[in-house]
């Protein structure tokens, strides 16, 4: 029987929208897993010291693959698109926010409750951020947080945060139509 996961998907370097798309081709090609659906995609404000206005989305998949497979591949599409993740040393201060090509975090995972060293589900602080938030209720508004027993909605709607989160130009989402060639007389 299939997992039910939910990834979400982030940029703020180079070509935003390529690297989301991007992305999204190549979470469409992991092993044992399909992507059922896809929010749309918006632009949002960073948080912390990060300069410059991301592109976030999320992503349900039904996957075969336990939890740390699936999060170990995630980290694999992320290598491969060129993000660097730096190893800090013990006790050393980490900067969390930094700007990224790509960023794919494992938000949910069926109703499970994962706390391990190399991961935390649901991702620990989707609760804190609208960027994640505004795209999971698109896609499943009255799922329910299973260590804060609230679903979506409800976290969205109580949410104090004012990041600015827009949804991103219709018309920048689609394929570019094939150009016509007009033929000179």
């Amino acid at each position: 029987m299939p997992h039910r996961a939910f990834i979400g998907i982030g940029s703020n370097l180079g070509d935003r929208l390529a690297n989301y798309l991007e992305a999204l081709d190549r979470l469409g090609k992991l092993r044992q897993t399909r992507i059922v659906r896809q929010s749309s995609i918006y632009e949002t404000e960073p948080v912390g010291d990060v300069i410059g206005p991301f592109l976030n989305g999320a992503v349900e998949v039904e996957t075969e693959l336990p939890a740390e497979a699936l999060m170990h591949q995630l980290l694999a599409v992320e290598r491969a698109m060129g993000r660097k993740r730096v190893r800090m040393p013990k006790g050393a201060a980490r900067a969390r926010y930094k700007p990224r090509i790509i960023d794919l975090d494992l938000l949910f995972f069926n109703k499970e409750l994962i706390d391990t060293p190399k991961l935390q589900v649901p991702h620990p602080r989707l609760h804190e951020r609208r960027f994640v938030l505004v795209p999971m209720s698109e896609l499943a508004p009255a799922l329910i947080h299973p260590r804060l027993n609230a679903s979506i909605s409800e976290l969205l709607a109580g949410l104090k945060s004012t990041q600015r989160v827009v949804l991103m130009r219709a018309d920048l989402l689609r394929p570019p139509s094939p150009r016509r060639e007009v033929a000179s007389r």
